[in-house]
């Protein structure tokens, strides 16, 4: 489900757990050891001379458009995370040719998915006027990237209308190379960083220099920070619809956190390992094994592992549905849970105060729907005052980001990753293909 569930006060009582310890508040990363092997765009302007030079970023510009016009930006939030990375260049007097992507397209052409469409907004806040082109690679673009001023920007078309995109065709990053007349690349794109793609990877082996840009440095700061050298106590909160997805995360989690809290829909598989009745609720059989497995890991290594001990049920999944507060003892045949209790969030909110780092990736319910809101926006809310408290709070991508937005409290969180597979890899410690291509200092 994707759930929620707000209700406050500090009452300990219930949260199904494994064992060990917590206390209070700290923020900050030192850079990790591989963000720190890897070029960045300061140490790039410290090599070499960009004023004039080409230089190719990819740029995740991949926003929510009006479904009235199709053409309105309805959050700018992705263009406005890699501003400072294209002022820098513009200010160093680098030509800036920008290569992303907007929707699935599918290798092919589609024209609701044409990269001009944030031309307005991205000029606006850069304070450039940004030029277009129609195509990302042959002789048309490469004479426009040639004939740019210093300090300029020009915006490629969708790398995404070419199928060789997607399968790091050598052949389309060759091409989109020459046709930037570039040999130096930066890789702004944190969302896209866990793919091999022609224009996060393949790309590289086409230039002298590869650089992360500011927003990738910070995603790796925060997210590489909390799993490789966090401030203790580490807790995860770990939700959504089902537990197939999270799997390589908690695993992974369960070496380096304190405490995990799992929500969302994703208990059910849990509760029926342990036994339970879950009426109506969703649950993922073949993994009922695996949820067991996942307990019995915890318990060995002493991490406190925090399941809701009571849940808000409906009678259907829908808005206007009625919806009880039960004991996840208690749920009745016919009835789902779409969220996690007021006795579970109070406890959650307690026990999340004594982390010094927390880690969030999933809703706790279905927050969509007002009645099932409360567990997610409790969430939110507790890590709010974490964070006021001292500690570092990240938001891993996805519905969590979503439902922070909506709560209002972004900027009470440390960090809000712009990626949401490309956050769940870093955090179950793969490499991103993005990050490895990138030179080494």
């Amino acid at each position: 489900f994707d759930h929620t569930s707000k209700d406050p006060p500090a009452n300990m009582l219930g949260l199904r757990r494994v064992a060990s310890s917590a206390a209070p508040a700290v923020r900050g990363y030192a850079t990790t050891t591989p963000r720190a092997a890897k070029l960045g765009v300061e140490a790039m302007a410290s090599k070499v001379d960009l004023n004039g030079a080409n230089v190719l970023i990819r740029l995740d510009l991949n926003v929510p458009l009006s479904k009235e016009d199709g053409k309105t930006v309805t959050n700018d939030k992705r263009l406005r995370a890699v501003v400072p990375t294209l002022k820098f260049l513009s200010e160093q007097g680098a030509k800036t040719v920008i290569a992303t992507h907007i929707g699935r397209p599918k290798g092919e052409v589609n024209e609701g998915m044409r990269t001009n469409v944030v031309i307005p907004r991205l000029s606006e806040l850069i304070d450039v006027d940004v030029q277009y082109i129609d195509d990302c690679v042959g002789d048309k673009v490469k004479a426009a990237t040639a004939d740019m001023a210093a300090g300029g920007v020009t915006l490629l078309e969708n790398v995404r209308f070419y199928g060789g995109e997607t399968k790091n065709d050598p052949e389309l990053a060759k091409a989109m190379a020459e046709a930037s007349n570039a040999k130096l690349y930066v890789n702004d794109a944190f969302g896209t960083a866990h793919r091999a793609h022609a224009s996060t990877a393949g790309v590289c082996a086409h230039m002298d220099l590869c650089a992360g840009g500011f927003l990738m440095d910070k995603e790796l700061q925060y997210l590489q920070g909390a799993v490789e050298a966090p401030e203790k106590p580490l807790a995860a909160v770990i939700g959504g619809a089902k537990v197939s997805t999270k799997v390589p995360v908690i695993e992974s989690l369960l070496d380096k956190c304190d405490s995990v809290f799992i929500g969302g829909g994703m208990i059910f598989t849990f509760y029926k390992a342990l036994g339970k009745d879950v009426g109506a609720s969703m649950v993922e059989e073949d993994l009922i094994p695996m949820a067991a497995e996942l307990m019995k890991k915890a318990e060995a290594k002493g991490v406190k592992f925090f399941l809701p001990s009571d849940v808000i049920i409906a009678d259907k999944f829908a808005e206007d549905a009625e919806a009880k507060n039960v004991s996840v003892d208690d749920i009745p045949d016919g009835w789902m849970g779409l969220d996690i209790g007021s006795e579970s969030m109070a406890t959650f909110s307690s026990e999340l105060k004594k982390c010094k780092t927390v880690v969030w990736n999933g809703p706790m319910g279905v927050f969509e729907f007002e009645k099932f809101a409360k567990g997610t926006f409790g969430v939110a809310d507790a890590l709010a005052a974490a964070t006021d408290a001292g500690a570092i709070t990240i938001i891993g991508g996805g519905d969590s980001v979503a439902a922070v937005e909506l709560a209002g409290l972004g900027p009470k969180m440390s960090h809000i990753s712009t990626g949401g597979g490309a956050s769940l890899e870093l955090l179950e410690g793969k490499v991103l293909p993005g990050v490895a291509a990138l030179s080494d200092l």
